[in-house]
């Protein structure tokens, strides 16, 4: 029994020390677009297995696997391309794909950054130590052996003295990271509690929103859920049919809504800053003063300066704004707005624009609106969320002091990187070849500008879609039913592939922003 026990005693600490060199060798020497790449594969292919393995709402209708797994990857990616109505989900389908928008989200990704970055300054403060270690004893036998040298002690010193000060930096770094952590996961946590109970306030109080719930048969708890985490995380899911067409109506609830879509993607750096910088002005703590005036420095993509947060907010309520005044000007007669008041059609201009950057959620029926708006779209999804307004602050203001704006060492790989334009159109060509036969025989639903539209909101992760309709055939076919979801969806499963790759390409676009750079057209 006694070596039973030693050999599983030994075994735990082979397998402790496996586990801890191979969290080594994915946080320090793989690239991270690899280490996001293949955790979005792993939560894609776990959610399909849970999805597959859970019984849908109607038992007669049972999904494809290939659009389980469509599904899967489009709320790990929190793209909402759908190709099933949503209506068929069950209540436990519908909690797995929650969990999926919420681990897929840029917030809780974010996290995951900052844990590893954690992980990086333990890891250079124990090598540090040891180093420190090593001079220090170095120092005491030139002393015991050869003390007229006191020019080399002097310079042991100096060096033992600097690699103090560089633990004490990183061991301050990583005290504020630890600060800047629970920044985050309290603003995480605040905003998806806060955001479901008035959802679920809203629908329990106004009875036509609750009514279209009893309708449908969704729990009001479960839509509150699934609706926020989906509109925090920028995903655009919705667990009716028609998205929040059928909630058009209801302007409160889109009110609600509206702040999260900002909170969860295009202002969380700004709103991240204020919040760092009003937990300063009340606590006093020293770490909260150090993020403020070293936000590049400590690595978090969201932690941006003062100039660039207020750039970055302007930039975001322009886009807005410019949006809402084509979109009211162009639609406000328009058959998309038939049946609602001023007010209402008021407010849902202003859903309808603050969704076309990420979100998708949608009020109107895409297919019918204005081109010039759905061109105006298009650009919308096309923008990455942190475009600014005023060009180059990185290295101007911030990257000085981190040596950033140093020319890195090139790799071969580089070279031969497109830009994220190139990778739409070949994506296009791809999609157009694969559907080529249904572009022939039903040009009016299968066309370049439907599925360019298609394309571009799987690479913005919108969702934002033309739909298809059986009014649009040439030869209408009498097993044709009108459905809810996407175009996509009577896509074939050769589209539908290159789709889902251009899903996770949107999901890691900020690893390729300066692809192509290399290629110059004159």
């Amino acid at each position: 029994m006694k070596f039973d026990f030693t050999f599983s005693k030994k075994t735990g600490h082979s397998y402790g020390r496996f586990m801890a060199s191979l969290l080594n060798v994915v946080v320090f020497q793989m690239n991270p677009f690899w280490i996001h790449l293949c955790y979005f594969i792993i939560v894609s292919i776990v959610g399909f297995s849970a999805l597959k393995f859970t019984k849908p709402k109607s038992i007669s209708f049972s999904p494809k696997n290939f659009d389980l797994f469509f599904t899967s990857v489009s709320a790990s990616t929190v793209s909402s391309m759908s190709v099933i109505d949503m209506e068929v989900f069950s209540n436990a389908q519908l909690i797995i794909l929650t969990s999926l928008m919420f681990l897929g989200g840029e917030v809780f990704t974010s996290m995951l950054s900052l844990q590893s970055q954690k992980h990086r300054i333990i890891n250079s403060e124990g090598t540090m130590e040891s180093k420190a270690h090593s001079v220090n004893s170095s120092d005491q036998m030139e002393l015991g052996l050869v003390s007229q040298l006191h020019s080399s002690t002097n310079i042991i010193k100096i060096q033992t003295g600097q690699m103090e000060i560089s633990t004490n930096n990183k061991h301050y770094n990583f005290e504020s990271l630890k600060c800047l952590g629970y920044v985050v996961l309290v603003y995480l946590l605040v905003i998806h509690i806060s955001g479901t109970v008035l959802v679920y306030s809203y629908m329990k109080v106004v009875s036509s929103a609750r009514q279209i719930l009893e309708k449908k048969g969704l729990q009001t708890f479960i839509f509150a859920l699934f609706t926020t985490v989906s509109t925090f995380s920028n995903c655009g899911f919705v667990p009716t049919n028609e998205n929040m067409t059928v909630f058009k109506k209801n302007s409160g609830l889109l009110l609600l809504l509206v702040p999260q879509v900002l909170l969860g993607n295009t202002l969380y750096p700004s709103c991240l800053r204020f919040m760092i910088w009003v937990l300063h002005k009340i606590t006093k703590r020293e770490e909260y003063g150090y993020l403020l005036e070293n936000s590049v420095k400590m690595g978090y993509d969201y932690l941006l300066s003062t100039l660039h947060s207020c750039l970055l907010a302007v930039t975001v309520f322009g886009f807005i704004v410019v949006q809402f005044v084509l979109f009211c000007y162009v639609e406000w007669s328009s058959e998309a707005m038939d049946g609602l008041n001023s007010y209402q059609k008021f407010v849902g201009s202003l859903f309808q624009t603050t969704n076309s950057r990420h979100t998708g959620e949608t009020i109107v029926d895409l297919s019918i609106i204005s081109p010039a708006i759905l061109v105006v779209f298009l650009v919308m999804m096309y923008l990455p969320p942190q475009t600014c307004f005023i060009p180059a602050i990185g290295c101007d203001e911030d990257k000085k002091h981190v040596g950033k704006c140093k020319k890195k060492a090139k790799k071969i790989v580089d070279y031969f990187l497109f830009s994220q334009l190139s990778y739409l159109v070949i994506s296009i060509i791809l999609i157009c070849v694969a559907e080529g036969q249904k572009m022939r025989e039903d040009p009016l639903n299968f066309n370049v500008l439907n599925i360019t539209v298609e394309v571009i909101s799987a690479y913005g992760n919108v969702g934002f879609s033309t739909g298809y309709s059986c009014g649009r055939q040439l030869k209408p076919a009498d097993s044709c039913k009108d459905r809810w979801f996407g175009f996509s969806g009577k896509w074939s499963n050769k589209g539908k592939l290159i789709l889902i790759l251009v899903m996770f390409l949107g999901r890691l676009k900020k690893f390729n922003m300066k692809g192509g750079r290399y290629w110059k057209l004159s």
